[in-house]
């Protein structure tokens, strides 16, 4: 059953709603401020409609066709959108906490500011899309294409992101602490001065080829195996990571903190440590041939077992005084 209240302010037009309510079709309607709450709209068609500041909590939208609809400030928290078309909707500000919007369509939707903690968006297409400051905590993202999405400064704390796509996604200043990133795609993403402290199974199998994490806080992060080749992790944050079999290919490890890091059989090859703080760290059998380790701290760190041919390589730690290895030096840096 539909019922709306009207508002001196913005109100919603009487027309439209009782064209919904008998036809359950009004594309480009006005129904701004209407109380539509616990409506069953499913399969509805509001391609273009005005609903600003609209009440469409635990409304039935399954299905429903939004696309370009105007949602600013509406209350669409515990909805059922699953399915549902939303793409180059404005959805800013919009309350979609505990929402269900799996297998939706949300490309290029603006939902900077919004709520969606605890939002089922499982398998939803969410490229292009700006989530800019939103808050995803404790939602659902498994399985969701957020290719090239703008995730600046979003809360995605505790957030499920299995198997996500996320290539160039901008998730700079984002918050990752205690997220599930498992296996997921970040070829390309950019992590700049991200926190990803606790994360459960952190960034385990993640492909973060090319990715963007200078700056970024990854201490006691889980990267195993992680896919890092030719990452930008300069300066970044990364003490008591475990980072078994990671694949760090040329990556960019200049100033980075890796103390106490277990990087025991990774792949350093090419990797630039300039200055890197890798006191304690573990790097037994890692591949650190051809990098440069100029002015690193590796107090105390093992390298048994570990390939240096043709590494960089300072006399002293943290010295600037240095020595390139020659070819089969394993454990020990042979001049």
């Amino acid at each position: 059953m539909l019922t709306a209240t009207a508002n001196t302010a913005q109100a919603f037009n009487v027309k439209d709603l009782e064209k919904l309510k008998k036809t359950n079709q009004c594309p480009k309607c006005d129904l701004s401020r209407a109380n539509l709450k616990g409506a069953d709209l499913n399969g509805a068609n509001l391609k273009g409609a005005q609903l600003y500041l609209a009440k469409l909590s635990e409304a039935n939208l399954q299905g429903a066709k939004l696309q370009g609809a105007y949602l600013k400030g509406a209350d669409l928290s515990k909805a059922n959108l699953n399915g549902a078309y939303l793409s180059k909707a404005n959805l800013t500000g919009v309350n979609l906490s505990g929402a269900g919007l799996s297998r939706a369509n949300l490309t290029g939707v603006d939902l900077r500011r919004a709520n969606l903690s605890g939002a089922n968006l499982t398998k939803a297409g969410l490229s292009r899309a700006s989530l800019s400051k939103a808050n995803l905590s404790g939602a659902n993202l498994s399985k969701a294409n957020l290719r090239e999405a703008n995730l600046q400064g979003a809360d995605l704390s505790k957030a499920n992101l299995i198997g996500a796509n996320l290539i160039k996604a901008n998730l700079s200043g984002a918050k990752l602490n205690g997220a599930n990133m498992y296996d997921a795609n970040l070829w390309g993403a950019n992590l700049s001065k991200a926190k990803l402290l606790q994360t459960v199974h952190g960034l385990r199998r993640a492909n973060l080829t090319r990715a963007n994490l200078s700056g970024a806080d990854l201490k006691r992060a889980d990267l195993r195996g992680a896919n890092l080749q030719g990452a930008n992790l300069s300066k970044a944050s990364i003490s008591d990571a475990n980072l078994i079999g990671a694949n760090l290919t040329k990556a960019n490890l200049s100033g980075a903190g890796l103390s106490r890091a277990n990087l025991t059989g990774a792949n350093l090859k090419g990797a630039q440590l300039y200055r890197a703080k890798l006191r304690g760290a573990n790097l037994k059998g890692a591949n650190l041939s051809g990098a440069n380790l100029d002015g690193s701290d590796r107090s105390g760190a093992n390298v048994s077992g570990a390939d240096l041919s043709g590494a960089t390589w300072p006399i002293y730690g943290g010295s600037d005084d240095n020595i390139k290895c020659k070819k089969g030096s394993i454990g020990v840096c042979k001049r």
